[in-house]
């Protein structure tokens, strides 16, 4: 488990409270939190130079050796390697309404063999508005079959890390 730590491991951005991320009272309706907390995934992934959806993972070589060993028909396989979530969580403090700028600061919890778990914060001006945890699994996907987790490369666990928050002592 992770904990809160120095603000240069968080990553922010900002949104806006639109029309359509609020309910009939004008306040954010709680899904519009979910979209927010992938939007700053990707940003974050995207920072990094990592690919959300990745055509040419840096370790091909070893997923291809490891679908092969598998008895996967290499050669017909396009590697694709995305991000599936297998968990989202949203916990909220206090409201925000159309109109509102919401900071939305995400860094990583917790780096797992195939999985990455992110920690999310959602605030209006000094105001905690919402917390969240994604935890989202490097897949290989495969057309008409379920997705395959696959192992974080060195590549990917080293960038991530960059934004790893400090463990409980």
């Amino acid at each position: 488990m992770a904990a809160e730590s120095s603000a240069e491991v968080w990553f922010r951005c900002r949104r806006l409270v639109e029309f359509r991320d609020t309910d009939a009272a004008g306040i954010a309706h709680f899904s519009a939190f979910f979209f927010w907390m992938e939007s700053a995934e990707h940003e974050l992934l995207r920072h990094l130079g990592l690919r959300v959806v990745d055509h040419e993972p840096d370790d091909a070589d070893l997923l291809t050796s490891e679908l092969a060993a598998a008895g996967e028909v290499v050669g017909s396989v396009r590697l694709e390697v995305s991000w599936p979530r297998v968990s989202v969580t949203a916990d909220y403090k206090s409201a925000v309404r159309f109109g509102e700028e919401v900071d939305v600061s995400v860094a990583v919890a917790e780096i797992g063999a195939s999985s990455v778990t992110y920690a999310f914060r959602f605030e209006s001006g000094s105001r905690l508005v919402a917390t969240g945890r994604v935890v989202a699994v490097r897949c290989l996907l495969r057309p008409g079959r379920k997705p395959l987790p696959v192992r974080l490369s060195p590549l990917v666990s080293q960038r991530l890390a960059s934004h790893l928050l400090a463990a409980k002592s």
